[in-house]
């Protein structure tokens, strides 16, 4: 029997596979086939996730391991900021440092154990980089322009101003009022985007945001091969950093943003320095449940409800007072 966890970070749900613990580590086509089955609400365990986060070994210097990222629907994400927190977490527990890089697809982040938001939900702040800007990095195409810098794209929607980044996941951000977060559009525009479509050929995440105040944003995400989603870190990153360079009255550099999603809240840092930008997305790194379930099982993508025991561990709980304290400035539904 091997261990999986379910852990969330702002009720971004995934499960947690450490490859380094099994006889036999999966291959790609079966780590594709496990995070199709585990994440399904109905054929995958606890309500599914929309996420497996994979962990493995690193031969990177000064890196304790290595992230990968597995969507619902079976595509390979660049980088994920939420499940990174609860990586970085589950690796400093198992090497008992508080201090030190992960492995993503494009870059060794920086991350670090913060204290608790609350009793019992632990935190920690990772580095979200590299930033870029240029329609390639994207990619995007067929929108007249080099990049996308708090500007109309009448070619997406009427009205509105985009600012589009990847950080190195793809993001697409606008700032509005509720109407704008709350209404068909966002779904219709995220579909749209995600699917078959001139302009963004890989798809491309979706963030409108409304700005609450002198750095504080609620931001909401259309999340590229999962839809809605509680909350994107890398999304909340981007339109922080977003934030910062189109309002520059309201967002600072150097200075925490809060941030308010639908599954709670994170702290965000932009930064410019020695010539980038990166970010800081400080956030809970939630474990809820711990999974034992036989190593074939994960083979054959059959990690059904029947075929695993389960074991909470209350930190769930903590993390629903601390949420249920927190302001609610836009109305909109929590994902189960």
């Amino acid at each position: 029997m091997v261990q999986l966890l379910k852990v969330h970070g702002s009720y971004n749900h995934f499960f947690l596979l450490d490859q380094t613990q099994l006889e036999t580590p999966l291959t790609d086509p079966e780590l594709v086939a496990l995070g199709k089955q585990i994440t399904d609400p109905k054929a995958g365990p606890l309500g599914g996730a929309d996420g497996l986060l994979v962990v493995d070994h690193s031969d990177h210097a000064g890196v304790l391991g290595q992230m990968r990222v597995i969507n619902a629907d079976g595509s390979e994400a660049s980088m994920c900021g939420n499940g990174l927190r609860t990586v970085a977490r589950y690796l400093s527990e198992q090497h008992g440092q508080t201090e030190f890089k992960v492995e993503t697809m494009q870059a060794d982040l920086a991350v670090r154990k913060e204290a608790d938001f609350a009793a019992n939900v632990p935190a920690f702040a990772v580095e979200i980089s590299p930033v870029r800007f240029n329609a390639a990095a994207l990619p995007f195409a067929e929108l007249g322009r080099e990049r996308i810098v708090d500007d109309y794209v009448p070619e997406l929607a009427p009205g509105i101003k985009f600012t589009s980044l990847a950080v190195p996941n793809p993001h697409l951000i606008a700032f509005g009022d509720d109407d704008l977060l709350t209404g068909p559009g966002m779904q219709e525009l995220g579909e749209y985007l995600n699917g078959t479509n001139p302009y963004f050929p890989d798809g491309v995440n979706l963030n409108y945001a409304k700005i609450l105040g002198e750095n504080e944003l609620f931001v909401r995400t259309f999340e590229r091969g999962v839809g809605f989603t509680n909350a994107c870190g890398t999304g909340m990153s981007a339109t922080s950093l977003a934030f910062a360079l189109t309002h520059p009255d309201l967002g600072h550099f150097d200075q925490p943003i809060t941030v308010y999603n639908p599954g709670g809240q994170v702290k965000t840092i932009a930064h410019f320095a020695d010539h980038r930008y990166w970010v800081e997305l400080i956030g809970n790194a939630t474990f809820t449940d711990r999974l034992e379930v036989a190593e074939a099982a994960l083979h054959q993508a059959a990690v059904t409800p029947a075929a695993v025991t389960v074991t909470s561990t209350g930190e769930d709980e903590a993390y629903h007072a601390f949420v249920a304290g927190l302001p609610k400035p836009v109305k909109v539904a929590v994902k189960d």
